[in-house]
């Protein structure tokens, strides 16, 4: 059924189901009381949160009832999970701030979710996420969680910058109290051949840096938070929809110049700026987020716009050609790009004992304890060709940023995936307009940017629009199934689809690769079964296999994803089905904010509207779950997607979602 947002605010005036998010007592808006912050939260804990968490939740079991004391002597009662949670929270931040007394408004407790995230997003997450590698914040920017030795401040700068490590260097000298190692590593053509020596001390990357004078500064740029402490390729894409949104505008154009900073300097946008990441990269979106924000510069009347866009396709076409379009990640029969890093080895960001399973044959097999063969295998003294293509794969799937799917386990590498295929299409397709309409059709590029057998210091639109065409009909030919209605990864190696049913078969709407037929059978097969209660799944269960799902498969969805269908449906005229997934999600999101304590973590069980929906599951957890009484960084790319999903699905919707409608209630409201 399509529902027409005409309908709502009949179904709004009329109290059609109207459950709401909690039972907020209005009574309190006027509260204004002074509290002791330890006292009032230890008796608030102790009553209220029964499983020990730290949080108050639907799951604890509480009286949902609390005398609030004031020091005057004054007292109030707060009652049910959603106040009570935002009483917790604003008690633990003023604990943060190292309060003892502290204001408690009644105006805060009687907020609704929806207004409550509005406010956070922008005023709060945004600022705990943003990272700058200088003196301001790089004692919070460099450590890492996730391998052993991470604690340990250390930097690796290229030689391309000197003037970064002269700046390093005296910083190290002049705050001892940082203990801050620095090492210089070769710049992209030469740190292959010395990759394996940064893999047993773990370290930060250098980033782009301002330079004025005497003075240098770094750039901000967002993480994903909670174990991510360090900039990512995709997620940093994503994270800039929430910040284009919040008008942090200087922060996006600072995210773009170190994604050019590390084509330049690391040979491609990094899966992540450690040095393990070395030469693996992630979904690439750099065309996209640089025509997404020159439009955002040029409705701001910045005369700098055309200067961004300049640089930033320079750089897309760079990448498009050094790391993408070429051996070994392009395959020469089909002309389809794969995931398939330069890198080797096991990787170390993983948590302890991920792969014991798979290591304990080749240690069984070298007579090495598992520990031994890892530090062998990664030095690259022990060779072992059953080690070499597992990784091999493993390595190509966490390219993928699918990482863990089982539609890339034991294949990624062969793959040339939906997904990669629709991203290169969309460089294409970009590169070709920003040169026709504002290159006069004809952009000067430097030594280093074309391929050697370019025979042009020029490159002009029709060059582009010939790449997207043939990209097109390899896509068609090898990808597009007519008989499923929809678009499978297919391995160059089985010169076969793969059988899997993946969300990526919806990135050709996104980037305009798809027929106005084939969107038609995408949409009208394929959309319904990929639409679940909290919006889209990331895969469907393989039929007749017992296949093991990953974090990135049924029944999880993902804000990347949501985004991407949202905006591919959009562009394909059926507005209608984005504003229903759009608003799906953020139901989802916004219960899950209201019933757990502030909660925004990476991924959802998108298939049961239930608690189910922000359990630790897979893998190393749902990262956004774990805090101690309030969240203050939500997760970067789940924040994009809940401000920008709200001007998808636009006022009336919006409205809807603040008086706690489900989508059902929605579709009853307008029979």
């Amino acid at each position: 059924m399509v529902v027409q947002v005409r309908h709502l605010e009949s179904g709004i005036a009329n109290g059609h189901k109207i459950k709401g998010w909690a039972d907020v007592d209005d009574r309190l808006e006027s509260l204004d009381l002074t509290v002791d912050v330890d006292q009032s939260r230890i008796a608030l804990l102790a009553q209220e949160d029964t499983d020990g968490d730290g949080q108050i939740t639907i799951a604890d079991k509480g009286p949902k009832n609390f005398t609030l004391k004031a020091v005057d002597g004054q007292e109030a009662q707060i009652t049910g999970t959603y106040q009570l949670a935002i009483l917790l929270q604003e008690l633990a931040l003023a604990s943060r701030a190292g309060l003892e007394k502290c204001q408690i408004l009644g105006k805060r407790l009687v907020e609704g979710p929806v207004d409550r995230l509005t406010r956070l997003i922008p005023e709060t997450y945004w600022t705990s996420l943003t990272r700058r590698l200088d003196e301001s914040t790089i004692a919070a920017a460099g450590p890492d969680g996730k391998v052993s030795g991470g604690e340990r401040l250390h930097i690796y700068v290229p030689a391309g910058v000197p003037e970064q490590l002269a700046y390093y260097n005296e910083l190290s000298r002049n705050k001892p109290e940082l203990n801050l190692q620095v090492t210089q590593i070769p710049d992209a053509s030469e740190v292959s051949k010395s990759l394996r020596q940064y893999w047993d001390t773990p370290g930060i990357l250098a980033l782009a840096m301002d330079t004025e004078g005497d003075d240098i500064r770094g750039l901000d740029y967002t993480v994903p938070g909670y174990r991510f402490n360090e900039f990512y390729y995709w997620d940093s894409y994503f994270c800039c929809y929430g910040l284009l949104e919040a008008g942090k505008i200087g922060t996006v154009r600072g995210i773009v110049r170190h994604m050019i900073f590390q084509i330049d300097h690391y040979g491609c946008v990094l899966n992540g700026n450690r040095a393990y990441y070395l030469q693996r990269s992630q979904p690439p979106f750099l065309s996209d987020l640089v025509t997404r924000t020159y439009e955002h510069l040029v409705a701001s009347n910045d005369d700098t716009a055309i200067e961004f866009l300049h640089e930033g396709i320079l750089a897309a076409i760079k990448e498009y050609h050094n790391v993408w379009c070429c051996e070994p990640r392009q395959d020469p029969v089909t002309g389809l790009s794969r995931y398939r890093p330069k890198s080797a080895g096991v990787p170390p960001e993983v948590e302890k004992g991920h792969f014991d399973w798979f290591l304990a044959g080749p240690a069984k097999r070298h007579g090495l304890t598992i520990e031994e063969l890892q530090k062998e295998y990664n030095s690259g003294r022990l060779k072992d060709e059953e080690m070499d293509n597992f990784f091999r794969h493993d390595l190509a799937m966490r390219e993928s940023g699918h990482d863990t799917s089982a539609r890339l386990v034991d294949a990624a590498a062969d793959l040339a995936t939906v997904d990669l295929n629709a991203l290169l299409y969309k460089y294409e397709t970009d590169i070709a307009r920003a040169i026709k309409e504002k290159f006069q059709d004809a952009l000067t590029v430097p030594a280093g940017v074309m391929p050697a057998d370019h025979d042009s210091s020029t490159c002009n639109s029709a060059y582009w629009e010939a790449k997207a065409a043939a990209r097109k009909a390899a896509v068609d030919r090898y990808q597009w199934n007519p008989e499923t209605g929809m678009y499978h990864d297919y391995n160059t190696v089985t010169n076969q689809q793969t059988p899997f049913r993946s969300v990526t078969t919806f990135y050709p709407l996104w980037s305009g690769l798809a027929s106005e037929e084939q969107a038609k059978q995408l949409i009208e097969g394929m959309l319904p079964q990929f639409e679940h209660v909290g919006g889209m799944v990331s895969t469907l269960p393989l039929p007749g296999s017992s296949w093991l799902p990953r974090q990135w498969d049924y029944p999880y969805g993902w804000a990347p994803h949501q985004i991407l269908v949202w905006d591919g449906l959009r562009r394909y005229g059926y507005a209608d089905h984005a504003h229903r997934v759009a608003y799906r999600w953020l139901y989802l999101l916004t219960k899950t904010f209201a019933d757990f304590n502030g909660r925004m973590t990476e991924r959802y069980d998108v298939v049961q509207k239930s608690e189910a929906a922000v359990t630790d599951g897979t893998e190393y957890g749902n990262q956004g779950s774990k805090f101690d009484g309030v969240n203050i960084e939500g997760f970067g790319w789940t924040n994009s997607s809940y401000q920008y999903g709200l001007k998808i699905i636009g006022e009336k919707l919006t409205a809807a979602l603040k008086a706690g409608l489900a989508w059902e209630d929605i579709e009853g409201a307008s029979d």
